[in-house]
């Protein structure tokens, strides 16, 4: 049995990378954790919910039982709790300075809440953990944003995972909540790039490009402890 953990589903990534999970034969089970659950329903999404700081605290164990009929999910649970299953992790989780509200809060949602999740798939038993990050991650970046997206990749590297993959996609194209002025502006001066499929790492990049980018890396074999996906690879692997 194979089962992916993820964070970050409500977001632009993030719901394009449940779906290809749950379309994914290889996965049986997709569990979500969130503040809040999503308003969908598939036979192997389970959805988790509660304060994602305190998320290595949490009753998850209860909390999939609660939601089976008759028991349903209790051989899941125990297949977990012995670490009888393959675990894959999935995190796309982050925000912006502007809808954080200040630089210590995007840190507290762009890094801490990275590792949280991330020790806690460690503690359950997961072999790979796949993160989102940014084109520009660098710890010493003098741009905040690339310099937080660089020390949570540093983090990352300390938690122990037989595989860690980075993600760094360029300008994310998709189906906002909001509107970014600065991101449209950009898309309009890069859109040449997109037509001619010309600066495969800088060029803007669909949101389900990256997810089926994910899926296909976290589905191989024979990875290398750490690896780092540009946009242009993603590209390749997600066409």
């Amino acid at each position: 049995m194979t089962i992916a953990l993820l964070s970050g589903t409500s977001g632009l990534v993030g719901m394009q990378l449940l779906h290809q999970l749950l379309r994914d034969a290889a996965y049986t089970y997709v569990i979500s954790v969130g503040r809040r659950v999503l308003a969908l329903k598939h036979e192997k999404l389970i959805q988790l919910e509660g304060d994602l700081h305190a998320l290595s605290k949490w009753d998850w164990a209860n909390q999939i039982n609660a939601q089976s009929l008759g028991g349903a999910y209790q051989p899941l649970v125990a297949a977990i709790s012995e670490q009888k299953v393959t675990i894959h992790a999935f995190s796309s989780l982050g925000t912006t300075i502007k809808q954080a509200g200040s630089k210590e809060q995007f840190f507290a949602v762009d890094h801490d809440l990275v590792l949280e999740f991330a020790g806690w798939a460690k503690q359950l038993g997961a072999s790979k953990f796949l993160y989102v990050s940014a084109m520009g991650a660098n710890p010493t970046s003098s741009i905040y944003y690339n310099r937080v997206k660089g020390r949570t990749e540093e983090d990352l590297k300390e938690t122990g995972f037989a595989f860690l993959g980075l993600f760094r996609p360029s300008l994310l194209l998709g189906t906002r909540h909001e509107f970014r002025f600065g991101e449209q502006v950009a898309m309009i001066f890069m859109a040449p790039l997109t037509w001619m499929k010309l600066g495969g790492n800088i060029r803007p990049i669909r949101d389900h490009v990256v997810a089926k980018s994910l899926v296909q890396v976290a589905l191989r074999e024979n990875l290398t402890y750490v690896e780092v996906f540009l946009s242009g690879q993603m590209q390749e692997l997600g066409a």
